[in-house]
């Protein structure tokens, strides 16, 4: 059998000389082979149609099997998984959950797929509803797991020389207990980075010094620089809050920082503002996109294109800071 399983194609054989015209000629009587040396046959070798059409046979007999089932699929597991699918590239495993809904609903999270469906729905239309739904489906779960695997990768480990983002900018953490940083318990320092090779003439680096020994718990080194952000957002925030609302010619009554997981900011009729203490994290300007847009929902109060009118009379730029503040990860916090 060939490569591809088929029963290889018989040689030809050659016709059967016919007489000459021009009368008979005796024939001729080759020379008897040496008994040294072997007997020589004459190679036949197939015509092009007889090889394609051998090609062919042997190819057909054996369909090439889809890529897909080549590779092996990737495999997305909800934590509270109780149904499994096979999508297009990938094994599924997610939670189905039952309802009152009146339409079959999915969620991609954190944790993986969610589905919801009505309680008359067949196990057989959640499936299908699922498989018909499948490319988008693993193109989000996809997403998830790299939005996840960027943040894992951001996870600060509290200890001396850890590194986290302040205004866009590399802190390097630096435990000092020979101070006490006038009861504040950290201090800010730019620090030259003299004689370091490929570092140029006057690059400083950025340490936040810790009154904190060598010795101190994870969870007291988090603590203390997580006090020292808090009061470095208050303190931007509220300059930030001061330069925009006469700009927008508005008002705001107090300003208080919070530790939402899902939300940057908010704001209230009354004039009261609430702002993410981690946006301290990001450059100014993303901090300035911020600010601008929660001041401005003393004036509009929906994301109507009224809103993002007024917006844009202050961050002209506001779509692409807005984007840069989904895109860019912030540390991981615990």
């Amino acid at each position: 059998m060939d490569l591809f399983g088929a029963e290889p194609a018989p040689e030809p054989v050659p016709p059967a000389a016919g007489p000459r015209r021009g009368g008979t000629k005796r024939p001729q009587v080759p020379p008897a082979p040496s008994p040294s040396a072997p007997p020589k046959s004459r190679p036949i070798t197939p015509t092009l149609a007889e090889r394609d059409t051998g090609a062919i046979v042997g190819i057909a007999a054996t369909p090439a099997e889809p890529l897909d089932r080549q590779l092996a699929p990737a495999q997305f597991r909800h934590p509270r998984a109780n149904r499994e699918i096979r999508l297009p590239g990938a094994l599924v495993a997610y939670e189905f959950k039952r309802g009152k809904r009146r339409t079959i609903g999915f969620v991609v999270g954190a944790d993986g797929l969610v589905v919801s469906a009505p309680k008359w729905v067949a196990l057989g239309e959640v499936d299908a509803a699922v498989r018909e739904k499948g490319r988008w489906i693993v193109a989000k779960l996809g997403e998830a797991r790299e939005r996840h695997s960027r943040l894992e990768s951001t996870r600060i480990v509290w200890q001396d020389g850890a590194e986290l983002p302040f205004l866009g900018e590399t802190v390097v953490l630096v435990l000092d207990p020979t101070h006490g940083f006038k009861g504040i318990g950290a201090e800010l320092h730019a620090e030259p980075l003299a004689g370091v090779p490929g570092v140029a003439d006057g690059a400083v680096r950025r340490v936040l010094r810790v009154g904190l020994s060598q010795s101190a718990a994870p969870e007291q080194i988090r603590d203390a620089v997580q006090a020292w952000l808090m009061r470095q957002a208050k303190r931007i925030f509220t300059e930030r809050m001061n330069h925009y609302a006469p700009l927008l010619g508005v008002q705001w009554r107090s300003l208080r920082l919070s530790s939402a997981g899902t939300r940057w900011g908010s704001a209230s009729v009354d004039g009261s503002v609430r702002l993410n203490w981690r946006l301290i994290h990001f450059r100014l300007p993303i901090i300035d996109y911020v600010v601008a847009h929660e001041l401005s929902h003393l004036r509009v109060m929906d994301h109507s294109p009224r809103f993002w009118d007024t917006v844009r009379t202050v961050v002209p730029d506001y779509a692409e800071l807005r984007g840069q503040l989904k895109a860019v990860p912030i540390p991981k916090w615990d």
